[in-house]
């Protein structure tokens, strides 16, 4: 069954690094994997989008899709301005938000049908693990981790394996440490 992934960010929150590792994960498991980013000449802090597909069969398809099976979105601003209202969710879909909140605002999120939502703080995380770049945290590894928690696409352990190959052996512990984190605090908060 092929899985499509759409994470949302904004520059600098590692969102197209965040689809990279996804993929070569799945890629430790015997699965199929691609993933490549959207963006033009965007600055830190400008939504970013990236886009995976892990599936285990051969994946044909290619390019963009704008109705996804899971949407990650490292930013909660990125929901409440409406910007993920651009893409849909399909039915039975997934939305993992990185938001200290409980009680998400999930009226401009756009599904074909129910979804279920989960937080996750990976910013906060991203600050105890001092996974801060020019004063913004980084919060992809966190929010991998909450991918894999919240959704059983891929083993956490092949998330860590990818975190420390694609970072080497020291940034990597740290940022599998955030993923382990955040895969183990990921919450479900609501189903529509």
């Amino acid at each position: 069954m092929i899985h499509e992934i759409i994470f949302y960010g904004r520059g600098g929150q590692g969102a197209v690094t965040a689809a990279n590792i996804l993929v070569e994960a799945a890629m430790y498991e015997g699965l199929n994997g691609q993933a490549f980013p959207f963006f033009g000449a965007e600055r830190r802090g400008a939504p970013v989008t990236a886009f995976a597909r892990v599936s285990d069969k051969p994946i044909l398809k290619h390019g963009m899709f704008n109705t996804a099976d899971i949407l990650v979105v490292f930013d909660q601003g990125l929901v409440a301005s409406g910007v993920v209202s651009r893409v849909r969710l399909r039915n039975n879909g997934v939305l993992i938000v990185n938001t200290p909140e409980r009680g998400l605002d999930l009226s401009r999120v756009a599904s074909e049908g129910g979804f279920k939502a989960y937080a996750v703080d990976a910013t906060r995380i991203a600050h105890d693990l001092k996974l801060v770049i020019a004063g913004w945290p980084v919060v992809n590894t966190a929010m991998l981790g909450a991918l894999v928690g919240a959704v059983k696409l891929v083993g956490i352990e092949s998330v860590k394996k990818a975190i420390v190959n694609y970072f080497g052996e020291k940034a990597g512990a740290v940022n599998a440490q955030a993923a382990e984190r955040a895969y183990a605090e990921v919450k479900l908060v609501k189903e529509v």
